[in-house]
């Protein structure tokens, strides 16, 4: 049986290709009909029409717990692919899921008419408020221990992880008085995806079939699911956006949404400019109506 190779630091694993990995795929699975995906961070296979199989290098190590977490709470509530099966083998985990029918809602969007984005908004945002809802002691394995304590973590390192994107300086330098001024308050703590954008999403015949990608959840404030939701869900398009809301049957404030954007722990502001609708005027508080507000145009 073909073992899996060394993967202990990022340069190792940054050396592998998934079609390098097929062999020990295939021996660790015992059939053949495996056909890698190209999307995401971490190796993924089809495995047959209705199975996948994830790969965990040894460097992410949490990923997998956290994954495997989400994938034994979650179904039955909200819907995710059914874990089938997992184990460890040469240093490497692995989870043998269910694969959810359809395809991903961003390959999906292109051809939709506006008619049916505004139909499925509604959908997304209750497919959403199920997870938020969601109430299981065994999600205590999740990151981070303390939600305090993780965004003031990530509040003392916030200019220089901007400055290190290659931000604009005009935007780096208004965003401690703006963080200041922004009130985050004590949330309650409900389980984050971290990353509910249209890559994420499954749809049948323009019906939402389930939510998957569980590797960065965590737990904390609702709103830090909308920093995902406002730049690749409704991507700037207030319509849309109450839309969502009225099905996730909540309301969220902009300016919180935006410093949670910039507090993410996959902040990158210098692609939002290039994919987003700029601001009226180069604020923050301009762009938190421009992203996570009210105003309208039309979909896209």
């Amino acid at each position: 049986m073909v073992p899996f190779p060394p993967a202990a630091t990022e340069a190792e694993f940054a050396a592998l290709t998934r079609a390098g990995l097929l062999p020990a795929v295939t021996g660790l699975l015992g059939r053949d009909d495996v056909v890698p995906f190209t999307e995401g961070s971490l190796p993924v296979y089809a495995v047959g029409d209705d199975l996948v199989l994830k790969l965990y290098p040894p460097l992410y190590r949490d990923e997998i717990v956290t994954e495997r977490t989400m994938l034994e709470v979650l179904p039955g509530t909200v819907p995710a692919p059914a874990l089938k099966d997992a184990g460890k083998r040469d240093g490497w985990g692995w989870l043998l899921m269910e694969r959810l029918p359809g395809r991903t809602l961003k390959e999906a969007w292109p051809a939709l008419s506006t008619a049916d984005k505004r139909r499925l908004m509604p959908e997304l945002g209750a497919l959403l408020a199920t997870l938020h809802a969601v109430d299981d002691p065994r999600l205590a394995a999740l990151a981070p221990d303390d939600w305090a304590e993780f965004v003031a973590r990530q509040r003392a390192k916030v200019v220089e992880h901007h400055r290190r994107t290659e931000v604009d300086e005009a935007w780096v330098t208004q965003i401690p008085a703006f963080l200041d001024a922004v009130d985050l308050g004590t949330p309650p703590v409900v389980p984050l995806h971290t990353e509910f954008m249209r890559d994420h999403v499954m749809i049948d015949d323009e019906r939402i079939t389930g939510l998957f990608d569980f590797e960065p959840a965590m737990r904390g404030a609702a709103e830090y699911d909308f920093v995902a939701v406002g730049l690749f869900v409704t991507s700037g398009d207030g319509d849309l956006l109450r839309r969502f809301l009225d099905g996730y049957g909540q309301p969220i404030d902009e300016r919180r949404c935006l410093a949670y954007a910039l507090l993410h722990v996959y902040s990158n502001f210098r692609w939002y400019f290039e994919e987003l609708p700029a601001p009226p005027e180069p604020t923050l508080d301009a762009l938190a109506r421009a992203w996570w507000g009210s105003g309208q145009r039309a979909a896209q």
